[in-house]
Parts: structure tokens; C-alpha cells; sequence
């Protein structure tokens, strides 16, 4: 079931909400949490139903590991046995449902045969559900997850609003929450700011990321094809699937946050504004930022981190990225995605080392120094999207050659001109969201005042909730700002009619 569905918006979350505080209300907090993973697993087997079997027994085996993974129980010896065999089931079941084909079709490729294990169906979120419950597996032996009821555990899991496309969470930010007396009453205020910040992501992506998509599919599907794109034809469609990209999983984001706020949790803060990014290292503290904290506290860390000498940190950093392209996607387009982000990195270190011997910190300076250093992290970011975004190298690498000026700097509109689309509205697009998307305030920073997510924090540029630093554009309650969200509201509605999936739901 997709957020952006009318049977999302007037049905499910209606009856889901109501019933949910409704119960509540009673007192009978037990039962309304039930009420809300029954909901959840509804949400999840809409889908497919027979997949619905897959995320239940992925719960059930790793509550009862996790329940012999921890400190009280067993030797150390046979805890750490535990905890590696239910990683290794939890990794086998992800690896065989996403890696599978890719795996047999490379071994192919290899022995120049043609080997194949038929179709496999990807089930939705299984990155996501798969990720979370290491994290718990790894912190319960730790024991750092608490001490929590199955029902409890389930809800941590299945929560709607997380469960496809993350934000990654983990038990002890959100369990609590579920147990906090006040989630169980009606409050206007949940309901303003839920809503509100509901409707501002629905609208970025149905107004915003599925009206830039026609452009970049034209391009990236004429290339696929071997259609080589002219040079402004391969920019704008390399830009309108950046920017597509970047509202689709900034709306995501958004309508997650705004979901959980309607039952009274807030989320983890997912996605901050990466596009104002100074560097690739601040991108990708801004980029999906809690898959990136999970990549550095159960990845890079865990094979050394930094502490292991400079050569042996930058191999980790190289390993870790890697990881992170085929954690995207189960091709080889997505390896190297991930490799030229840890390229980048190591370019951005050692620039941030040569810099700092000089006292130099471009990113830092000047006024043209920092936009100089936001332009080149935007265009690196951009140029790397490609490969994020090509169905294969030869695909890429028309698109690449093109932007490069290999074949010239011919500014024909051929592809979209055939398609019946305009350069001039793709060109517009560009313009407009390149403005939005570096110095327009996001959604958190218009929402500061109630504080929407968790991990919000005043360090590294972001904004705190102290109401520092507050933009002029900020929200609060009042008839002028319902009239203007229920317009908002109005046109994503009535635009719905081409329902279309979140890119990230594939992973």
C-alpha cells in the first residue's frame, strides 16, 4: 500500500488512526498497540499477503535470539555462537531474495555460461526489516537494546510509517514513546503538525519528484535503448533525476515523520536538506542519514574505523561505501556508485588534511569559496547519480560521455521533442529547484517549533529546537496556514490519479 494511494489517505490511516486512539482512550494501551501491529501487518501484506509470512517469521526469530543473545543468558562463548548464526540467517534470507540473480548471472558472466535460478520476487522493505533487527540482534548482546515484550518487539518492527523505506530506528528511541500515557489521547497539536507535515510530503512527490520523472526517463530510457543523448539533453535529464530523486525520498521522508507524529512518536530525523551540502562528507550527514549511521556504528567501525592507521582506515571507508552501493541495488552499477562515493571521500579528506595544514577551510570561507565548494559537491553528487540511476554501464556511459562534451555540445532536444515534452519547462524545473533545494528552508526548519524528529541536533549546521536560528518561513497553527496546507492538500490529492512507488522502496 503506497502513501501516496487513495486507499492510503481516506481509508487505511483514517481507520488505523481512529481505532488507535479510540482504544487508547479507553486505557487499554495494550490492546491499542496491538490494534496498531495488526494495522501495520495489513499495510505490508496489501502488497503481497504470502510475504506477509516472511516478515513474521523474520520477528519471531529475532526476538528469540535476541532474547539468548543477551547478558543474562549463557556463557559469552555461546552468546557470541547465537548472535552470529541469527545474523547469518538474517543476512542469508536478504541475500537470497536480493542478491540471489545477481550472484548466479555474474557466475554466468564469468564462466561464460548461461546459468539462472528463475524469477525472485524482491520483498518490500526487506532491507529495511532485515537491517533494524541486526542492530537489535547487535545491541541486545551488547546490552544496550533493553528488555522489551514480544508485542512490544513486533511494534518496533512493523510500525507502518518505517517499515518500507525506513528511517532505520531502534528499540530504545522509539519503545518508550509507544509506552508514554499521553500517545494514547487525542492532541490537536500531533494532529496540526502530523498532518501539516504529512501534506508538504505528499505533495513533494506528487507534484514534485513524479512531474520531473518524465523527463528523466525520456533521457535514461533513450539511453538504455543506445541512444546516445545530445549534451543538454544528458545535464537535464541527469539534473531532473537528481532533483526527482531528492523529493521522492525528501517526501518520504517527510510523510514518515508526519505519520508517526499522528500517533504521537517522532521519528529519526532521515533527511536533511543534502543539497546545501559544503562537501561529500557533509552529504552524506545529510543523505539517508540514519542508514548512514548504521553503515559507520556496525560496519566501518567494527572493521576498524579509523583507529587502525591511516592506510587501514581509508580500506575500511573504500569497504564500507562499496557496501553501501550494493545495499542500494543488486547490480554492478550500484557497486561502483557506492566505490565513487568512497572515492570521494578520500578526496575530501585529504583535501580537508592539506587545507587544514594551510589554515585553509574552503568550505568554511568566504562567501564564493563556499559556493564554489557546494557547486562541486552538488555536480559530483549529479555526475554519480548516473550510475544510481542506468539499468547498465554502456547506458551510463552515453549519458556520462554526453555531459563530458565527447560528442560535441549540441543543444538539440530530440529525445524530449519526439516524447512531446518541452526543454524550456525541464530547463525551468531545473532553475527553480536548484534555488529551492540550496537556500530554501526544509521541513524540519519550518516545523522547528515542534520539534518533528528526533536527532535534530545544533552541531554540524543543523538547526536546533531552541528556536535559534529559526527561519523566517516557520509554521504554527492558524487559519491562514490550514487554508494553505488544505490547498496543498487539495492539488496533491486530485494529482494522485498516476500513482507511482518511492524509488527507495526497491531497495
Amino acid at each position: 500500500m503506497l502513501f501516496n494511494s487513495y486507499i492510503f489517505v481516506f481509508i487505511f490511516l483514517p481507520v488505523c488512526l481512529a481505532g488507535f486512539l479510540l482504544i487508547g482512550r479507553r486505557g487499554q494501551r495494550r490492546t491499542a498497540r496491538a490494534w496498531l501491529v495488526l494495522a501495520s501487518l495489513a499495510f505490508y501484506g496489501w502488497w503481497n499477503p504470502a510475504y506477509l509470512c516472511l516478515l513474521v517469521f523474520s520477528m519471531l526469530f529475532n526476538y528469540g535470539v535476541g532474547v539468548l543473545v543477551g547478558p543474562k543468558e549463557g556463557s559469552p562463548h555461546f552468546r557470541k555462537l547465537v548472535l552470529a548464526f541469527g545474523v547469518a540467517v538474517d543476512l542469508g534470507l536478504l541475500g537470497y531474495f536480493k542478491y540471489a540473480r545477481f550472484l548466479v548471472h555474474t557466475a554466468g558472466w564469468v564462466t561464460g555460461t548461461n546459468l539462472s535460478i528463475g524469477a525472485i520476487i524482491l520483498p518490500l522493505g526487506i532491507s529495511f526489516f532485515t537491517f533494524q533487527q541486526i542492530a537489535y540482534l547487535v545491541d541486545a548482546y551488547k546490552g544496550m537494546a533493553g528488555e522489551y515484550d514480544f508485542l512490544a518487539y513486533c511494534l518496533f518492527v512493523t510500525f507502518f510509517p518505517h517499515l518500507i523505506a525506513g528511517p532505520l530506528v531502534n528499540p530504545k528511541d522509539m519503545l518508550p514513546q509507544f509506552a508514554r500515557l499521553s500517545n494514547y489521547r487525542v492532541r490537536t497539536d500531533n494532529l496540526s503538525v502530523g498532518l501539516t507535515i504529512f501534506t508538504i510530503g505528499l505533495f513533494k512527490k506528487v507534484m514534485v519528484a513524479d512531474g520531473l520523472a518524465q523527463y528523466a526517463s525520456v533521457i535514461f530510457d533513450g539511453a538504455a535503448a543506445g541512444i546516445r543523448p545530445s549534451f543538454s539533453e544528458a545535464w537535464l535529464g541527469t539534473l531532473c533525476y537528481t532533483f526527482q530523486l531528492y523529493f521522492d525520498f525528501s517526501g518520504y521522508s517527510d510523510m514518515a515523520v508526519g505519520l508517526g507524529r499522528l500517533f504521537g512518536i517522532r521519528l529519526p530525523l532521515n533527511f536533511n536538506s543534502p543539497y546545501k551540502a559544503n562537501s561529500i562528507i557533509d552529504f552524506w550527514r545529510r543523505w539517508h542519514m540514519t542508514l548512514s549511521r548504521f553503515l559507520r556504528d556496525y560496519l566501518y567501525i567494527p572493521l576498524g574505523g579509523s583507529r587502525r592507521g591511516l592506510v587501514r582506515s581509508q580500506a575500511n571507508l573504500m569497504v564500507t561505501m562499496t557496501l553501501c552501493g550494493l545495499w542500494h541495488g543488486a547490480g554492478w552499477t550500484f557497486v561502483l556508485w557506492g566505490a565513487l562515493h568512497g572515492a570521494f571521500i578520500l578526496v575530501n579528506r585529504l583535501w580537508r588534511a592539506v587545507t587544514g595544514a594551510l589554515g585553509l577551510r574552503a568550505e568554511n570561507g568566504r562567501l564564493w569559496t563556499a559556493a564554489a565548494a557546494r557547486t562541486v559537491t552538488f555536480l559530483s553528487v549529479s555526475a554519480a547519480w548516473v550510475l544510481f540511476r542506468a539499468t547498465s554501464f554502456p547506458a551510463a556511459w552515453k549519458i556520462l560521455a554526453s555531459m563530458a562534451g565527447a560528442h560535441g555540445f549540441d543543444v538539440a532536444a530530440s529525445q524530449l521533442d519526439a516524447a512531446g515534452l518541452s526543454i524550456t519547462d525541464a530547463a525551468l524545473w531545473v532553475a527553480v529547484l536548484i534555488v529551492v533545494c540550496g537556500w530554501a528552508p526544509n521541513t524540519q526548519q519550518i516545523m522547528a517549533r515542534y520539534r518533528p524528529a528526533l536527532g535534530y541536533f545544533a552541531k554540524r549546521g543543523l538547526i536546533a529546537f531552541d528556536g535559534s536560528r529559526e527561519p523566517r518561513l516557520r509554521w504554527k497553527p492558524s487559519f491562514q496556514a490550514a487554508l494553505v496546507i488544505a490547498a496543498v492538500a487539495a492539488l496533491s490529492v486530485i494529482n494522485m490519479t498516476k500513482i507511482s512507488e518511492f524509488i527507495y522502496w526497491q531497495f
